[in-house]
């Protein structure tokens, strides 16, 4: 990564680093039609690769331009093309695989059921504009052709969103100010149709009043039917184009630097401050904290720092990292980190009478897979729980596990402190869902947000990570007529630069790959473990066969012509939480080695 961050300091010491792509066949030209990622990079590989690279070639071809670069790129880096390019190469343009990702793809942690109309902001009118959403009840019925009234799809949960209005919308003007970037508050609107996919209706894009300009907001809709427009039809592309970068930041500062990464810190720094390593809980979670510390401190020296990848290639530049705290001060919360309270904190599932959740969409690959292995979890936390703590007393007596979840809450999340959601551990039960969460997020969580960003990031039209230039309406009547003439180059100028898409990609195909020593959920067992029989068999014959069957059940809903969301021509199988089946070697692609016990890379 030290090699990469050096790359970008040259990059953006160039004169042509803010050079767009001319056209969709030089984007296609980045990549190799034979070449297919490994699933382990041998230590001599990749990383040799790049270092010659940025020893003998960087400074000369970051200096070149057009075509000098491209070819230059194709022949040092080698890129595979992503997974859903290579049923479909138009599927990053197609509405249904934009609603589609919101379920299965990078970033399936933000889609939720709107449950009140119209939307409302919570931020201060005064100083961001209207609270009422422009999407109103008329306009939801119109897209749905009048099937239903808005209030009747909103009861039948039938509309869904992506909100990332509130939570950007603070940063808008302080980030225009940045050179080559730009940013909105957004609303993108969803539909589920009868077969169970998503279609997108709407699309909500603000910018809060400046010292010199008024406010502005506008909804697009996808152009379709006789009314359909060339001009809306590339006003749609824009749009989507805005809210993919929105959305790939919130995913990389929120779903998975934030609620993983960071989040696990302090588990980790207090359990070795406060267990013995011979406690029990110690070496239940002491799996799940593999790598972490060590690659958290790269990720704080060559990632996240001031000007350093992410503030150079994502929209929010160097307010990145003030977007995700104001995200952990506003939705963080230890009892909702767990995978079901999350899908019913975001209306995507209730719990029924019987204590089962009912999801309000039934193919929702993640939430599908994600369930099965969060019961595995469970069930093997409570089983190990019930071996060492046969009663309450046993727990609240625990003076260092007592002591380890006292500084998790006071000083590794000191200013969160006094919440009155934090669990107490003073019953099997508080304590079985405390572990659970904790290696839920540190295995399943983390494995669903990091492995597939090469496989849907690598392509930069599907996840733009950066948008350079505001939409032609925000523009004024220049940025109309400029539009006007060309509007596939204005979405062209809109994507990553060259270089700024070189840089991400390699970055996206790095944190995507596995280590040659990784070790993947219930197939490595503990060798204290191993030495209690009763433990050995709660490992062995229940925890890692459940584990098992899970592998089995994905791979026939992958091939269920039914879940539309996983299987269909052009359509990526949905394998980012299938367990390992104890031969990672054997997989086909990187997302589909396993799910890896720890925060690790």
């Amino acid at each position: 990564m030290s090699v990469l961050h050096g790359i970008c300091r040259i990059m953006k010491s160039s004169k042509h680093s803010s050079q767009s792509f001319p056209n969709l066949v030089a984007i296609n030209a980045m990549y190799d039609d034979e070449f297919r990622n490994q699933p382990v990079q041998p230590d001599c590989g990749k990383f040799k690769c790049i270092a010659e690279f940025l020893e003998k070639e960087a400074v000369l071809l970051f200096e070149k331009e057009g075509a000098e670069f491209l070819e230059g790129i194709r022949g040092v880096f080698k890129f595979e093309i992503i997974r859903t390019n290579v049923g479909d190469k138009f599927a990053w343009f197609r509405d249904e695989e934009f609603a589609c990702e919101t379920r299965a793809g990078v970033n399936p942690l933000s889609i939720q059921l709107v449950r009140e109309l119209p939307l409302v902001s919570k931020l201060d009118e005064k100083i961001y504009g209207p609270a009422d959403s422009l999407i109103t009840k008329e306009l939801i019925q119109e897209q749905i052709n009048g099937v239903m009234t808005a209030e009747e799809a909103m009861a039948k949960k039938k509309l869904f969103m992506l909100d990332y209005h509130d939570l950007y919308l603070p940063f808008v003007n302080k980030v225009r100010q940045l050179e080559g970037t730009t940013l909105y508050g957004a609303r993108a609107l969803f539909f589920l149709a009868g077969d169970g996919t998503l279609r997108p209706i709407a699309i909500e894009l603000t910018r809060p009043k400046s010292a010199n300009m008024p406010e502005w907001r506008e909804v697009f809709m996808p152009a379709s039917g006789h009314e359909a427009s060339i001009t809306g039809s590339w006003q749609w592309q824009l749009a989507k184009a805005h809210v993919l970068c929105l959305d790939t930041g919130y995913h990389q500062l929120v779903s998975h630097w934030l609620r993983t990464h960071c989040c696990v810190e302090p588990y980790i720094i207090a359990a070795n401050r406060q267990l013995s390593q011979m406690h029990p809980i110690y070496r239940l979670l002491h799996p799940s904290f593999r790598f972490t510390m060590e690659i958290n401190a790269q990720a704080r020296k060559l990632l996240i720092n001031a000007d350093g990848i992410i503030e150079s290639t994502f929209s929010p530049g160097k307010y990145s990292m003030e977007i995700s705290s104001a995200a952990y001060a506003e939705q963080w919360r230890f009892d909702k980190e767990a995978l079901p309270e999350d899908l019913i904190r975001r209306g995507m599932a209730v719990r029924g009478e019987d204590g089962k959740l009912e999801l309000a969409i039934e193919d929702y690959p993640y939430a599908n897979d994600g369930l099965l292995v969060w019961d595995a979890i469970k069930q093997w936390a409570s089983d190990y729980v019930a071996y060492y703590y046969p009663c309450a007393a046993d727990i609240t007596d625990d003076v260092e596990l007592q002591a380890w979840w006292k500084e998790v809450r006071t000083k590794g999340h000191a200013d969160k402190q006094d919440e009155l959601w934090w669990p107490h551990l003073d019953c099997n039960e508080s304590l079985v869902q405390t572990l659970s969460t904790i290696m839920w997020v540190a295995s399943a969580h983390h494995a669903a947000v990091n492995f597939s960003q090469y496989p849907f990031g690598g392509y930069v039209p599907n996840r733009p990570s950066i948008a350079r230039i505001n939409m032609p309406s925000d523009m004024g009547p220049d940025g109309m007529r400029v539009f006007m003439e060309a509007p596939d180059k204005v979405l062209l100028d809109a994507f990553p630069s060259q270089y700024q898409s070189a840089m991400v990609m390699a970055i996206l195909d790095l944190l995507s790959s596995h280590s040659s020593g990784e070790e993947y959920l219930a197939m490595y067992q503990e060798p204290a473990w191993q030495q209690n029989g009763k433990i050995n068999k709660a490992f062995e014959d229940e925890f890692r066969e459940r584990m098992l069957r899970i592998g089995v059940q994905v791979n026939k809903w992958n091939m269920d012509p039914e879940r539309k969301n996983r299987y269909g021509p052009g359509m990526v199988p949905y394998v980012q939480l299938r367990p390992s089946d104890g031969d990672p070697m054997g997989a086909k692609t990187v997302m589909g080695m396993g799910v890896p016990t720890s925060i690790s890379i």
